[in-house]
């Protein structure tokens, strides 16, 4: 049995604010059987909040992002009892097909099983009517990929680039050690707490190395609902060939990202999908990292200068310094 067909059978209820207008035959049943879970605390500070499965505890305040393929919509809200800050992840479940609420299911199941800082986690999980509500920590920073769009839309800093990716490859590394393959990095995928704490999100599309008890060193499935991420998309993964891939087109996509992350642009994001898949199958003189990118170094170097910026960095840094001093994979005895 694989990692991810133990937890097949995890369900949550259906809580309706207005049960007199609870569809009966919706597609929000398939998550319909079991308790909403609720799981452990990380702080004590915030256990309270992690455990409100009532959705008159939250007060709605900003739609903050979308997600999902535009299905789910991110808020920032506040817990009343407590006034913490959380995101709260909502989906209408009538909109999803059984493939999708397959990839929701598997997302929302392995934030539960996998226990790393670096990994995103959800505190709490329950429905409300066809609506999932998914409550996590707020993360004050966004994505990188945010981040981007809003400070940094010619490209970050070599050192913030350094710093965001460190994060985001400690939890990767966590994941390949468990024998799982992410198939989804990239910038609007890695998250950054207000105190910086780097967390890797994204879990829908990974899968699992892991089948009846063996490890194997190829996987072969394509992921679904991949149009969106093709361009981070490892050659290998895209090919579909008898060789298939493994944990290091994840290293593919870091590479891909990291060159988001320097450019303030998506490679091959502006190619129709068969001329991106020919120029990365064939290995054609294209660089991902146009030579403009250097000259515009000195004037990133000027923006760096800024207090928002340093203080960005600055957290980012030192969690990240914290996190190397207790972690052997970063031991200078290595």
């Amino acid at each position: 049995m694989s990692l991810l067909d133990c937890f097949c059978t995890s369900r949550t209820p259906v809580e309706s604010l207005q049960p007199e207008k609870q569809s009966k035959s919706g597609i929000h049943q398939y998550l319909v059987d079991e308790p909403a879970h609720c799981w452990p605390p990380l702080s004590t500070q915030a256990s309270e909040a992690i455990c409100s499965t009532h959705a008159s505890h939250y007060e709605l305040q900003v739609e903050i992002g979308r997600g999902f393929d535009n299905l789910t919509s991110v808020h920032l809200a506040r817990h009343t009892p407590t006034g913490t800050l959380v995101t709260i992840k909502i989906t209408n479940l009538e909109n999803c097909t059984e493939e999708r609420l397959k990839a929701l299911q598997k997302a929302v199941i392995l934030s539960h099983f996998f226990r790393h800082p670096n990994i995103t986690t959800y505190w709490t999980v329950f429905t409300v009517g066809s609506w999932l509500w998914v409550i996590s920590p707020f993360m004050a920073y966004g994505s990188a990929s945010q981040l981007l769009r809003t400070y940094f839309p010619e490209g970050m800093s070599e050192i913030l680039i350094r710093n965001i990716l460190f994060g985001a490859v400690r939890g990767l590394n966590y994941l390949h050690q468990n024998g799982c393959i992410h198939r989804s990095i990239k910038a609007s995928h890695i998250l950054i707490s207000g105190d910086g704490l780097v967390t890797l999100s994204g879990l829908s599309h990974l899968h699992s190395l892991v089948k009846h008890g063996q490890r194997h060193r190829a996987v072969y499935e394509f992921p679904q609902f991949s149009t969106s991420v093709q361009p981070w998309l490892s050659p290998e993964l895209l090919r579909q060939d008898l060789h298939g891939y493994n944990v290091k087109s994840d290293i593919y996509s870091v590479g891909i990202t990291a060159c988001e992350l320097a450019s303030g642009q998506v490679p091959f994001q502006d190619m129709p999908r068969t001329q991106m898949l020919l120029q990365k199958l064939k290995g054609p003189p294209y660089s991902p990292l146009d030579i403009s990118i250097s000259l515009q170094s000195e004037s990133r170097m000027k923006e760096s200068r800024s207090a928002w910026y340093s203080s960005v960095c600055n957290k980012i840094l030192r969690k990240g310094h914290q996190q190397a001093v207790y972690c052997p994979m970063f031991s200078s005895n290595r």
